[in-house]
């Protein structure tokens, strides 16, 4: 149990617990992926569909993430998959053959699914309850807990090389981190009324609560509003995600940096990110998600365009330190302005966000293949403004308004 009495400071501190495991739980297995291949005698494209069985995972079950978020709740859900997360570590330790290795990831990406969604509807729920903000903060403990897994990895490598013991010490320290967090979680009960489609009003849902969405009811197409928040958050990962792909490649084969000095391109864009990340929700405080999301993708855009046009290693950094401050407020605000819109659009939402990560990398393979790397970029420059574009189309929360002000598209953010 969780011994902090600031109600806020507890559900932020059990919050965060769980995006630390994920990003824990990811790198963990990620880190000894070297160590799954030469167990199970892969080739390297037999690795690129075993990476990619995990997107398919997430993107294939989100109709039923989106059910069970509402039998569910958010609490019970995000406990759930990250305790079977956890165990889920243990199979990947003792991987017999390719299929069942393929299967194995399959599931990871369901489980991660449901906690990316689960997770995120907990933080929204907190920011809702006690009108202060925290989303931000809680995607950077997400980065904390891949580095944490990363050092993990290095200092298990150096005592055993084998897999069992470092993935159940990895799969101990999860469930340690949910026993101490279960109980700083918001219940049902504890979290704001979920706002209703159109023609819902009044429906008594769960539990007797007046306008909740009833048990059982059925898939219903998303609205304007959830296809916005979906663009901006695809466009949003595909930034971020092919960053983290090819910057090393570009500051090596185009600004032709030394080999020490090439993995700086993706340092300087986790580093910028953590760090915008951790100071993020004072910037929303301030200034609304709104100039967030609008003002920081624009930075990104124009900064990594910049540096494409003048080349060389140390416009390369710059370029990159403006994708990592520019565009880690984006999610977190994404997140929260769909978590208003009922878990529904948050689950939609959110499997749009995998689809970018998962679609974006290749993507811009297939450019860099075609037209070389600078032009490639030069797409991630495009998509990073397009978030700014989806953004003009959302009417943000506004700073001074009340928890239940929600997104709604078609109108020009100018208010926020």
């Amino acid at each position: 149990m969780l011994r902090v009495h600031d109600p806020f400071r507890r559900g932020q501190t059990a919050t965060a617990a769980l995006f630390f495991s994920l990003g824990f739980q990811y790198a963990t297995w990620a880190a000894r992926l070297p160590a799954i291949k030469s167990h199970l005698d892969l080739t390297a494209a037999e690795v690129g569909l075993l990476l990619m069985a995990t997107g398919i995972g997430a993107v294939a079950t989100f109709p039923v993430v989106a059910v069970l978020m509402r039998r569910l709740g958010s609490r019970t859900l995000a406990l759930g998959s990250a305790a079977c997360l956890a165990l889920l570590l243990l199979a990947m330790s003792a991987l017999p053959d390719y299929p069942v290795a393929l299967l194995v990831m399959l599931c990871d990406g369901a489980l991660v699914g449901a906690l990316n969604v689960s997770m995120n509807a907990q933080g929204a729920a907190l920011e809702a309850v006690h009108e202060r903000n925290a989303m931000a903060r809680l995607h950077a403990v997400f980065s904390g807990g891949s580095l944490v897994a990363a050092l993990l990895a290095s200092a298990m490598n150096s005592l055993t090389s084998t897999l069992v013991v470092h993935f159940a010490v990895a799969a101990a320290l999860i469930l340690l981190l949910l026993g101490l967090a279960r109980d700083g979680l918001l219940t049902r009960d504890q979290q704001p009324a979920e706002k209703t489609e159109p023609g819902e009003q009044g429906k008594p849902g769960e539990n007797g609560e007046p306008g909740a969405r009833p048990r059982g009811r059925r898939w219903i197409l998303p609205s304007r509003v959830t296809l916005w928040l979906g663009a901006a958050m695809v466009f949003g990962t595909v930034t971020e995600g092919a960053m983290n792909d090819w910057s090393a490649l570009y500051m090596k084969d185009v600004a032709k940096a030394s080999a020490e000095l090439a993995p700086m391109g993706i340092a300087v864009v986790s580093v910028m990110m953590v760090l915008a990340r951790v100071f993020a929700d004072s910037w929303r405080s301030r200034w609304g998600d709104g100039p967030i999301v609008r003002g920081g993708s624009a930075l990104a855009a124009v900064g990594l365009a910049l540096a494409l046009l003048s080349g060389g290693v140390a416009p390369a950094l710059i370029g990159f330190a403006c994708v990592g401050l520019g565009i880690a407020s984006v999610t977190p605000c994404v997140y929260v302005a769909a978590a208003k819109n009922g878990s529904d659009a948050l689950t939609v939402v959110a499997t749009m966000g995998t689809t970018g990560l998962l679609a974006g990398p290749p993507l811009i393979g297939f450019i860099a293949n075609a037209s070389g790397l600078v032009w490639a970029l030069g797409v991630v420059a495009a998509t990073a403004m397009l978030v700014s574009v989806c953004a003009t189309r959302i009417r943000w929360t506004p700073v001074a308004a009340e928890p239940e002000t929600v997104a709604e598209a078609g109108v020009p953010a100018g208010s926020a």
